[in-house]
Formats: structure tokens, sequence, C-alpha cells
């Protein structure tokens, strides 16, 4: 995985640009130039630019800033920044260049590129702006080339579906972020609001690897799915994302956990480290527990669950809570996230517990899989279930969803409850002040149903992680239970439209409340791929 730094170095400020251009014209090595907006960077761009690629020695890919984009209202939805670092991510593209003329005219006569690079559908076009582009690449002795007729996805018309699609959740939203004064200037000194923050997180670390594969064939000997690995990306999961979500939002997170004595685990904490991320740990013979996922293009065929699961004897157990208790000692909050996977028993999760609620004024509990410990979480200001998980946890599939959540609040004494409902977004529960003597959950509980915020998932992994730290932040500065929920949503959605799990920093809060203020929300349709959280 690219460090954020070697990202940053791939883009360059004009003059830099001009300066490789010669040092790689001297040294006879080729230029090939790629132009566009790349707002949303969708399967036909990869092979565009991979095609781009193979024509010559660089590949210099530029793209047009936000102060002069003219593809409609709203556009862009991924600011400049952003839309360069996420094509400085692949591995094909060398250099990127943010252009602040409305077309590449003018850079083309200063780069002058051995190759400039245009889809298949630029062929016969008749555009007096590309006339005038392809006109200053020959004009020095370059040529245009045309990428293969693959299937040409448009980040235009994906927008402008998104956006014109029949949209129930729309004036539901709306009303949520109005009522609630969720402006941009608000949630950005909210979110200026958690530097510096304090928390201590405890749970498993975990790495999620993706083996993106070639097209599935039928295998020869026998009826069975063969797969052809291309390539391998691993990312941080577990409690470790949570971690690194709360250092990228600005806080000052202590990671506690149980790690092995072996280079993967060493490499885990520089990173970690290097980021913002206080790393403390007991030691463990299990080896790093790891997640494979097999992908074909962006759809998963296959998971792979190579995780041994965690055991501590009585003493190491005993060393974690001390551990975890000390740690948390001066801090704002604490988030417990039991994964289910051997290192929190209901015993240890019980024990932090009881002697986190001493040290902090905010705890929060997550869980995920079969095993974790949902119910052992007591006394908790605020837990983050999905509904699958929630009444699997109470062995309760008939009642109504608010029924169940009275049991677990009642039963937990939780002050909060975040039950996540994949494409529908999230409910937000809490207690109904001065209602101690009153019977039932209907005079007790309230909802407020927040509908999730973008309109399709790329990956929904790690939905739940990022706004489960941007929840607990925006709660322990205060803001109320629906605002939480509302930056928590931004937050997944962000998530969700990345391929694996991808760090939420503060900058990309600020821009996805910019988009969801924005007038034409597009948040999906019964039947689409709404975004889990």
């Amino acid at each position: 995985m690219d460090h954020p730094e070697s990202l940053r170095a791939k883009i360059l400020t004009r003059d830099e640009l001009l300066k490789r251009r010669a040092e790689a014209r001297a040294q006879g090595r080729t230029v090939v130039q790629c132009h566009g907006c790349f707002d949303i960077v969708h399967p036909g761009h990869v092979r565009h630019l991979q095609f781009a690629a193979s024509q010559g020695d660089v590949l210099l890919v530029t793209i047009t800033a936000d102060s002069v984009m003219k593809k409609g209202t709203g556009r862009p939805l991924i600011p400049q920044e952003l839309r360069a670092e996420n094509l400085a991510a692949l591995d094909s593209v060398d250099w990127v260049y943010v252009n602040p003329h409305e077309t590449a005219e003018e850079l083309l006569e200063e780069v002058r590129p051995d190759s400039y690079i245009k889809g298949k559908e630029y062929e016969n076009n008749r555009d007096m702006r590309f006339a005038a582009e392809r006109a200053a690449v020959e004009r020095h002795g370059g040529r245009v080339v045309f990428s293969s007729g693959d299937v040409v996805f448009s980040s235009t018309a994906l927008v402008a579906a998104l956006e014109h699609s029949a949209d129930p959740f729309h004036a539901r939203l709306r009303t949520l972020v109005e009522s609630h004064g969720f402006t941009p200037d608000r949630a950005d000194a909210l979110v200026e609001s958690f530097r510096g923050t304090r928390v201590c997180v405890i749970g498993e670390a975990i790495t999620d690897t993706y083996v993106l594969c070639d097209r599935p064939v039928v295998a020869g000997e026998s009826p069975v799915m063969s797969l052809r690995p291309l390539e391998q990306r691993s990312y941080d999961g577990g409690a470790a994302i949570v971690a690194r979500h709360l250092a990228a939002m600005g806080a000052k997170p202590i990671l506690v956990t149980a790690l092995p004595r072996s280079t993967a685990a060493e490499s885990l904490r520089q990173r970690l480290t290097a980021e913002g991320v206080d790393v403390r740990f007991v030691d463990t013979e299990t080896p790093m527990l790891e997640k494979q996922r097999f992908l074909v293009g962006a759809q998963k065929v296959m998971k792979l669950d190579l995780v041994r699961p965690i055991t501590l004897d009585a003493g190491a157990r005993q060393r974690l809570v001390s551990l975890a208790t000390e740690s948390a000692t001066g801090c704002d909050a604490a988030i417990i996230c039991d994964f289910g996977n051997g290192l929190l028993s209901g015993d240890v999760i019980g024990r932090l517990c009881q002697d986190l609620r001493q040290r902090v004024s905010f705890l929060a509990g997550d869980v995920s899989g079969r095993r974790a410990g949902l119910l052992q979480m007591w006394k908790m200001d605020l837990l983050c279930p999905t509904e699958v998980e929630l009444r699997e946890a109470t062995h309760d599939y008939d009642d109504s969803l608010n029924a169940v959540v009275w049991k677990l609040i009642e039963f937990t004494q939780t002050k909060h409850a975040f039950v996540t409902l994949g494409a529908d977004g999230l409910i937000a529960f809490d207690r109904i002040p001065g209602t101690d003597n009153m019977e039932g959950w209907a005079s007790r509980l309230r909802g407020e149903h927040v509908p999730a915020v973008t309109p399709f998932a790329i990956d929904p992994l790690g939905c739940g992680d990022a706004l489960l730290a941007t929840s607990v932040l925006a709660l322990v500065r205060g803001a109320d239970i629906t605002t939480a929920g509302l930056l928590g949503s931004v937050a997944a959605g962000v998530q969700a439209q990345r391929l694996g799990n991808e760090v939420i920093s503060a900058a990309d809060l600020r821009a996805g409340v910019r988009r969801l203020s924005h007038a034409k929300l597009a948040v999906g349709t019964p039947g689409t791929a709404r975004i889990a959280v």
C-alpha cells in the first residue's frame, strides 16, 4: 500500500512538471499525456490509463482544476486534491498535474508530449476544443492516439443518472440536514474540535487482503470456478483502521491490542506510529489475523478467512486489561472493538467496561461477527451493531426493531445506539429523558432514521468503522445523536466510494458535508445498491 507521501510526490507543480519533462527529453524517454476531469475514477478510466502507459516511458495525467470545471451544477463531486491523489495511487501513473485552464491546449504547448491519448469516443469528435488540443500536439511532432474500443464509462453520465434517479429518501435527508442546522460551517467547527481529542481503542488488528483476479473461467478437470490472481493489496482493518481514522481526523488515539513478534506486526506498528497512533500491545503467539477477499473487477467473488483465534492465558488477559486501563487514563473516550477473534472474551469485556467507565467520560462499543460479545458491553454511551448482529445477540428475530433495541439498551444500560441497516442507512436510538419510571420501549425510547448519503457502494467494507470513529468524536465534542449520525454517515459514504479500508480524514469529512449540503442530493432508489453503513 503506497504511503501518502509517495503519492503526493507524484503530484507536481508547473515548474516541477516542466523540469521533469526536460529531463525526460534529455534522457530520450518518451512522455505520454492524458487529460480529463477524472471525477469518478471508474474501470473505463483504469483501462484507458493502462493503455496510455503502454505507449511510452512516462505517463502524465493532467486534471481540470475545480475552478474551471464546467461539467454541470455540483461538479466536481471530488475536490481536485483528492482527484489528484486518486490518480497518483495508480501504479500506471507517473506524474499528476492540476491544470488551471479550461482545456489542455495551453499545457500541451508547454509539455509537448510525444503522445496524447484520448478515448475511442474522440476519434470522430468535431469539438473545436479537442481540435485545438490535437493541433498543439501535432505542431510539436507529437501524435494523438485513441485508446481501445472498450466499453466507455462516462463520469458525467454516471453522476447525472444518480442525481436524476427517483429518490424516496431525498426529502427525509434534506429535512434532517435543515432541522439540525447541519451546515458546512457548523460541520467544519465540529470537525475542527476533534483536534487533540484523546481516544483509547481496544481490539484486534486485522489485515484485509484484496486479491484482484482476471475474469473467472471453468476449470478443465471439474466444473469449478478458476481464478487467476493479477494483483494483491493489503489494508489495515479491525481496531487498527478505527485508530487510523481517529488520527486522520485530528485526534490522538492509543491502540491497545495483541501482536505477535513478527515482521508484519512490526510493520503495522511502525506504519500506525508514523500516522500518530500510539500502539501498545501484549505479546501473542497467534500470527497476524488476515482475511482475504478475491475480486473480479469490483465484484467480490470469494472470502478466505485465515484468522486463527487469538488465545491468551489468564496472565495475558490480565496484562491486556491493565494495559488498556492504564492507557485510557487521561483520555476523553475509549472504544471497545470486538471482532469475535478471541482477544476480547466476555469476561475481559466485562472487566474493561467496569474499569474504563471510571476513567473516561465517554465509552463506546462495536462488534463484528457471531462470536462478538455485544451483550457483555455494560453501561456504554454508544453501541453500534448492525440489525443482524443485534438480533443474533438477543436471539430475537420476530419483534420490531424498536423493541429489540430497547432490550439491548435496558439490558446493557446503554445511553445511545446506532443500528445500521445496510443500504437503508441507520437509526439513531436514545432514551427519552425523564421517563425512567414509565413502562415499555414506546414511551422511553426514540429513534431517528438517517438515510444513507451515498448513491452506490464501490466497496462497503469498513463503512461501520468510519461511522464509529466519526460519531464517537462528534458525541464527545457535544454533538447531538442525530448530528453525530449524519456526520458518521458522511464518513461511511466516503469510505464506500473507495476500494478497501482507506483512511477517512478531516478533509474528507468537510468535502463530504459540502456535497451533502448541495441541493442535488443523490441518495439512491429501491433496488439500487445504496451504501451500507
